[in-house]
Formats: structure tokens, sequence, C-alpha cells
């Protein structure tokens, strides 16, 4: 199956923690065909599906937030020194390009660092770290590149969508503009098919790398009955992968549901379901504690929601060739529309 036009667009825009601006207008123009949109001052975005029973609320929940680098310092040669914008391994830092987002355009770079000649014995033994790597734009002064970028621009890898063989997708920011996708996509299903029996609300949400504060607020201010968090999970077919560590979900096996302390049982077990019922392909994977996705801010909302967690298996996770199957995308939809359409009036997620 080809890439999704919507979901390549969501790619291509960069969008680091707390700079989500241009993936937020591709997703809400295009919720704005089937759904009520609003967005807040985080710049969190919601696509509203009305219900039409009086049923509960079911928010699903996606980040579309990426890690990016931030600009710390510019010397007097024009060369730029960063941080990192959410978890990043220096080592896949190491020569790659960069678009850093100045204020009228989007400056091209390269990540730079000491070349393995001009190393000393003893430093070619150790891993490079963010303070050893440098951007280079070009600038052959701190005036001139200053002209261009200025502190606190952040700027994200170049790394556009690639397709492979077997409907498989390599890109930077599939974690997890993927999650923002399917999110949409099944409020806009539920739409398609005359709705659910209570509303449904797609969240795009921000500054998951970094703080959860898009879960946080989003949770807080819709208030919704049940949540469903989507996100990635390690693939276990990679190599170096243990699937006795990381649960065994593969590229092509479908939905990943949790199992673990924070998900509800409830919610869990319909997720299970429906998987079962309508033969969606899935599998399932524990978490002792935390889940490390917005799942995490968004169950301790007020007096507590009732939350999910529904994952997509991802290879080389924060990195700028993420890789995911296709086909993945299309159980995730369907497991989230079919649970929103089985949360039917009265039900009660009490304990």
């Amino acid at each position: 199956m080809p890439a999704p036009d919507l979901l390549l667009r969501l790619l291509t825009a960069a969008g680091p923690s707390g700079h989500e601006t241009a993936p937020a207008a591709v997703w809400r123009a295009a919720a704005e065909d089937f759904a009520v949109v609003s967005g807040d001052v985080m710049g969190s975005s919601v696509a509203r599906v009305d219900g039409t029973a009086g049923g509960p609320s079911l928010a699903v929940i996606g980040h579309i937030d990426e890690i990016g680098l931030v600009v710390t310092h510019v010397d007097d040669k024009g060369f730029l020194f960063f941080a990192g914008v959410g978890g990043w391994d220096p080592q896949i830092l190491v020569g790659q390009r960069v678009g850093v987002v100045g204020a009228d355009a989007v400056v091209p770079g390269v990540i730079g660092k000491k070349p393995i000649h001009l190393l000393r014995e003893e430093e070619r033994k150790k891993v490079a770290e963010l303070r050893d790597l440098h951007i280079d734009i070009g600038a052959a002064s701190a005036e001139e590149a200053r002209e261009l970028v200025g502190i606190g621009d952040v700027a994200v890898l170049a790394g556009e969508p690639v397709e492979l063989r077997r409907g498989r997708l390599a890109s930077r920011a599939l974690d997890n503009r993927l999650g923002a996708y399917i999110a949409l996509e099944a409020a806009r299903r539920i739409a398609d098919g005359g709705g659910s029996p209570g509303d449904v609300l797609a969240v795009a949400g921000v500054q998951e790398e970094i703080t959860m504060a898009g879960a946080h607020t989003s949770a807080f201010a819709l208030q919704p009955t049940a949540a469903v968090i989507v996100d990635v999970t390690h693939a276990s077919d990679a190599p170096g992968v243990d699937p006795k560590e990381a649960g065994d979900h593969g590229l092509g096996s479908g939905a990943v549901i949790n199992r673990g302390a924070t998900m509800h049982p409830l919610l869990t077990s319909m997720l299970l379901d429906v998987a079962r019922e309508e033969q969606i392909a899935h599998s399932v994977e524990a978490s002792a504690a935390r889940t490390g996705t917005d799942a995490d801010a968004v169950h301790l909302q007020r007096a507590g929601i009732p939350t999910a967690v529904v994952s997509i298996p991802l290879r080389y996770m924060h990195s700028p060739v993420e890789t995911v199957q296709l086909g993945d995308i299309d159980a995730c939809v369907a497991l989230i529309a079919g649970l929103a359409l089985r949360l039917a009036t009265g039900i009660s997620f009490a304990r």
C-alpha cells in the first residue's frame, strides 16, 4: 500500500516539542473535512465528532511533536552549538543534515565533529557527546550566522520519508506523527460511518517528548469519559532487540495493546475483544508501571480517566530512519474505531 498523502505531509513539516505549529496546521486542515476543530494556548489540536446517543466520550490522543535540536550558542566563526530537544543518542547525529528553523526560512546545515584522522588515540575510544558536535550552515562569521538564525531556534534532521519494500516506510518523526495521524483517521472513520454513541475527540497533543504538557492540559480541559493513547513501541524483529524485554511484536503484526498497572482493565479488555471478534491483527505488550507515553499524564487527570494504550511497532526509534509497516496503521485505526462504537450509554468504568 502506498503511504497516505496526509501522513507524508505531516512527516515533512518540522515540529520539535514546543514548536509544533507547522504539523498542527496540516492536521487541523485535514480534520476540518469532517469534524469540529479547535486548538488551545499550548498548541494542541482537537477534532470533535459528535456522538449520536449520549454515550461516553472517548479521547484518542497522539502526540504531534518530534525530537529536535535547539541552538544554544553561535561562535565567532559562525558555527552553531546546540542541545537536544527530547532524547537523542549523539551517535545518531554525527554527519547528519539538518534544517534550522529560522525567523524567515528553514536554513540548511550539517552536523560536524572533529574528523577521525585528527583524533588522539584516547579520543577514538570515546563515543561522541553533544558537546563535541556543531552545526555548520556555511557562515563565515558570527554576524553572518546571526542574520539567519538565533539563539533558541530549533532544528530537525533531514530525514524525508522513503518508501521501502514490502509496504514499509522510513522517516524521521514517525514518533509520533503516526499517532496523531491514527487518532485523526479513527475519528474520520467514525464520522464516515455515521458516528458512535458518544463524542470522539481526536487530539494531536504537544510536547510529549519533553513534558507531556499537551496530554496534561487536553485531558484536563476535555474531561473525556475514557482515553486511548496512540504511540509507537519498539519492534521486536530488528537485530539486537530482545522480545523477552521489549515484547514480541514485529513489523506487520498489527496493533499493539498494552496491559499494565496504569491501564484500565475494562478498556483494555474491550480493545482485546474488538481485535479478536473483528479479526484485527494485534499483539499484547506489558508495562509494569510507567508506559513512557502520554498515558502517564492522562490517567491521573481530575478524578482519574480510564486509559488504554495502542501502539505501532517501529524500528530505529529516535532516529531519522524510523521504520514502520504501513499495514499496521489500518489495524490501529480499525481497532480504535471499533472500540468507540462499543462505548454504549450506561457503561461503567468503576472498580
